[in-house]
């Protein structure tokens, strides 16, 4: 007898998974290889002249935009919740994000613009609710779910390496628009793929899930949602209030971790055009590629992070402590960059690109250490029934931690690279030591939560 849909796996997983994987796969694609370009194309690059803009300008423009991106997600899930449905507002918002590349691949300001803003809107329908789905396909109980969406962070970060690989070149040797084209195809290869595979996103039987209810403005049954039905509410807890405290605290800490690690696209890609070696064993290559070494890291060392949290056991550290490690990791990767950036200064010759492989090792360390935990720490520390509200909250933060990060590469407009990365490595190295003094507080907040 033929399995049926819901019964076809991949990888000892739900086969919907698959889609949903190669769906965010390509989306991010799209993002990260537009974004490998963003910067460049506005200042200009030693390969291609852009816009014009200086620094500053180039900088503030570029933290409002990635903010934009982040906090489209909350309205984005709304109009998925109320209206659409997870499935059409992912659609949907893949026609949006391809629409708003292939805008910027027609030269003038106003198609500039507005690309940004439909890539803005697409984005906020499409990525909170393509990781919803992927809740969908498991139920409360499915020992698979963790893993499945590593799997699904894999995706992700795919995605983000292959993306500056093609756009890059394309965008810096060639025409920024044909690089900003390329984009909106990597986005219409996953709208192919994601409606083709939409009858594997079956969600897990209702029969082993919670007490649930099918969202009535799913036309589609077998892409309809299945909601966790509401328990009568009950006063919060003086353990949820320290529980939700908790998670408030280290969300400040994660806007910084965002603030710094975010000048990939900014500050740092301006010192791979400007102040690296851009050739190898006579080879030359566009800078932009190196926003493709920190996922390459995140891919390969991702399973050694997992593999060692669950080596240690009970010594595993506890959440406060992971995100202070993320935040040393982070500190020490701007004070790796230093000493390169002097070297340029003082002899005006580019430097090594291995400070720079080195400064992105260090941030995938930190990011290991936070993002994820940060995600998980959400889920166990807040009520169940104020999930939504504080992911919102966490989202927020991470949206603020990029336009910071814009506001602070706009230094560079009259400051040296040295100066703003020394500035960057005592930030957060300052944030390191009160979060670390912190630890015991935070963690009686948690009530005994790790």
């Amino acid at each position: 007898m033929e399995a049926s849909v819901s019964d076809k796996q991949w990888f000892g997983h739900p086969r919907g998974l698959a889609t949903l994987f190669f769906t965010e796969m390509w989306e991010r694609f799209s993002y990260y290889g537009m974004r490998a370009l963003l910067f460049l194309y506005m200042v200009g690059s030693v390969q291609q002249p852009g816009l014009g803009f200086g620094e500053k300008t180039a900088a503030q423009i570029y933290g409002i935009y990635t903010m934009s991106v982040y906090l489209s997600g909350i309205p984005g899930g709304y109009i998925a919740d109320r209206f659409l449905g997870h499935y059409r507002a992912v659609l949907i918002g893949g026609i949006i994000i391809a629409s708003g590349h292939f805008c910027m691949a027609v030269p003038g300001l106003p198609f500039f613009f507005t690309g940004l803003g439909l890539i803005v809107i697409g984005t906020g329908l499409l990525k909170p609710n393509v990781s919803t789905i992927v809740g969908t396909l498991y139920t409360p109980e499915d020992r698979r779910r963790d893993a499945g969406f590593s799997l699904f962070y894999m995706g992700i970060n795919l995605g983000a390496f292959l993306a500056p690989l093609i756009t890059g070149p394309l965008g810096q040797r060639i025409n920024w628009h044909i690089g900003f084209a390329a984009a909106g195809v990597g986005m219409i290869f996953g709208l192919i793929q994601y409606v083709a595979g939409k009858k594997y996103l079956v969600p897990a039987s209702a029969a082993k899930a919670s007490p649930i209810e099918i969202r009535a403005n799913d036309a589609d049954k077998s892409t309809a949602v299945p909601v966790p039905v509401k328990p009568a509410k009950q006063p919060l807890t003086p353990v949820d209030l320290a529980r939700i405290g908790a998670v408030v605290i280290l969300t400040i800490f994660a806007l910084l971790f965002w603030a710094g690690f975010e000048q990939a696209g900014s500050s740092l890609t301006l010192f791979a055009d400007r102040a690296t070696r851009l050739t190898v064993l006579g080879f030359s290559y566009p800078s932009s590629i190196f926003q493709s070494v920190e996922p390459l890291f995140i891919i390969l060392f991702s399973p050694l992070f997992a593999w060692l949290w669950i080596k240690l056991g009970p010594r595993e550290p506890s959440s406060p402590t992971k995100f202070a490690m993320g935040l040393a990791f982070l500190s020490l990767s701007f004070l790796l960059i230093v000493p390169a950036a002097r070297i340029y200064e003082s002899h005006h010759s580019r430097v090594s690109a291995l400070w720079l492989v080195g400064l992105y090792f260090l941030q995938m360390c930190g990011e290991l250490c936070l993002s994820p935990v940060g995600l998980s720490m959400v889920t166990k520390l807040s009520p169940a029934r104020l999930v939504g509200l504080m992911m919102g909250v966490w989202f927020f933060a991470t949206a603020m931690g990029n336009y910071v990060a814009g506001w602070a590469a706009g230094f560079l407009e009259n400051r040296p690279f040295s100066e703003v990365f020394f500035a960057a490595f005592a930030s957060v190295a300052v944030a390191t030591v009160i979060l670390a003094l912190l630890i015991r507080p935070i963690r009686k907040l948690m009530g005994g939560v790790h």
